[in-house]
């Protein structure tokens, strides 16, 4: 099979953009972690696929690959992507598009050409919404089995799951150890994003993320979706919060209660090709 491919980008978090509105694409675990291969693929983090909507109601549907071919239910730098694909590849003129994602819907906005907002949906804090097994609904959890000794963390979804721990200095955080211990642990049965959070202002955090089936991103945008609505939860952080990650900076908005957390930041597009696999 030969695919068409763009390559694009949301503050180094990379993806592999695939056109399915006209044509079906069907990719097996196995062509999606040749896709992402970086020495033997195209290389990335996550693929995109571009599909027709599923309901009357949406403009397209999107569904995400991870690296390591299972799917996932968000992309927040993903969804900025793609609201920049589908209008430079001429699929829409609409500056706001809602789109069919796995668990429901999204609205994805163009900002300007080089800024785009992504509504990434009320976050759900309940551990049965997480999922997260085994506790109560509370605000800091703690695991007591992990390499380095006990752990706190918040823990969040955001159309997929996320637990945030603090740290004093990202740099130094256990991210390599840590990240890959927590996400498959037996209290995430569908696995979870590792946000490592060092807060520097009420208006200002670091992060760095180990996302699940992807390993350490440049960005996560979901991941500092989480890592601001936890802080800005527990009073923490205000509710306009600039989150800086290894591949650049993106804003966070959120309201509180049953307000959707938005994701601002830039899409990136960088080359097309094609792909025989």
């Amino acid at each position: 099979m030969q695919l068409a491919f763009t390559k694009m980008h949301g503050l180094g978090n990379d993806f592999v953009v695939l056109d399915a509105t006209r044509t079906p694409i069907t990719l097996t675990p196995e062509m999606a972690r040749h896709v992402a291969d970086r020495r033997f693929g195209v290389g990335c983090d996550q693929i995109l696929i571009v599909g027709p909507p599923r309901s009357c109601a949406a403009d397209f549907s999107y569904r995400i690959l991870n690296a390591d071919g299972s799917e996932s239910g968000q992309c927040g730098n993903g969804a900025r992507c793609f609201v920049r694909y589908v209008r430079e590849a001429g699929l829409t003129d609409k500056r706001a598009i809602v789109v069919d994602i796995r668990d429901g819907q999204m609205t994805l906005e163009a900002l300007d050409d080089e800024s785009f907002s992504v509504a990434l949906g009320v976050p759900a804090f309940a551990p049965a919404d997480v999922p997260l097994a085994g506790f109560e609904s509370k605000g800091v959890y703690e695991l007591t089995d992990l390499p380095g000794g006990p752990v706190s963390f918040a823990a969040v979804s955001l159309g997929n799951p996320h637990a945030v721990l603090d740290v004093d200095d990202v740099k130094a955080a256990p991210v390599a150890t840590l990240g890959p211990a927590l996400e498959g642990h037996r209290a995430f049965p569908e696995r979870v994003n590792v946000g490592f959070r060092q807060i520097l202002a009420r208006d200002h955090i670091r992060l760095r993320v180990f996302e699940r089936g992807a390993g350490e991103t440049l960005a996560c945008g979901s991941g500092a979706a989480a890592a601001v609505v936890t802080g800005i939860a527990d009073g923490r952080l205000d509710s306009d919060v600039r989150v800086e990650l290894a591949g650049g900076t993106a804003r966070v908005i959120w309201h509180g209660g049953n307000a959707p957390a938005y994701l601002v930041g830039p899409a990136e597009r960088v080359f097309e090709g094609r792909l025989i696999i």
